[in-house]
């Protein structure tokens, strides 16, 4: 390997939105993460969404009347020109 031209691979603090800390090794000193292996439902069993800036409650708005885009029924054509 040539000197001089690789990252520092050195002991990180991993921080979780949870609270949850722990020790890997990175070229970062410190990581924040959002979810972990700690709270995240694959691994706790749990459901639990993670709601950013409402996207569920617009995503569910958008698609509760059922009248989006393709999902719409098709108006039938008049005879008339």
């Amino acid at each position: 390997m040539k000197d001089g031209i690789h990252p520092k691979y050195q002991e990180t603090q991993v921080t979780c939105g949870c609270g949850t800390t722990f020790t890997t090794r990175s070229t970062r000193p410190e990581l924040k993460v959002d979810i972990c292996s700690e709270c995240h439902p694959f691994y706790t069993g749990k459901l639990k969404y993670v709601d950013t800036a409402g996207r569920i409650d617009k995503f569910q708005k958008k698609f509760a009347a059922g009248s989006y885009g393709s999902l719409a029924k098709p108006k039938k054509k008049t005879g008339k020109k």
